[in-house]
């Protein structure tokens, strides 16, 4: 089934904006996200999962 792109959202890490579709090239973005609100607290999700892989990285080296 294909995604509703137009639908989607993205936020984009060299303008620090939400974007509708696909607006930027890829490697300027991260998502897709499905609402809106989700995008703009992207840096939250991205460092939350960073912390997450560095603990279980640790962990393993233990």
């Amino acid at each position: 089934m294909a995604e509703d792109v137009d639908h989607q959202f993205w936020y984009n890490l060299k303008t620090g904006k939400v974007e509708q579709g696909y607006e930027s090239p890829s490697v300027d973005r991260v998502g897709p996200f499905a609402t809106r609100h989700e995008a703009e607290h992207a840096w939250e999700k991205l460092r939350a999962n960073s912390a997450k892989w560095a603990e279980e990285e640790a962990a393993e080296d233990r």
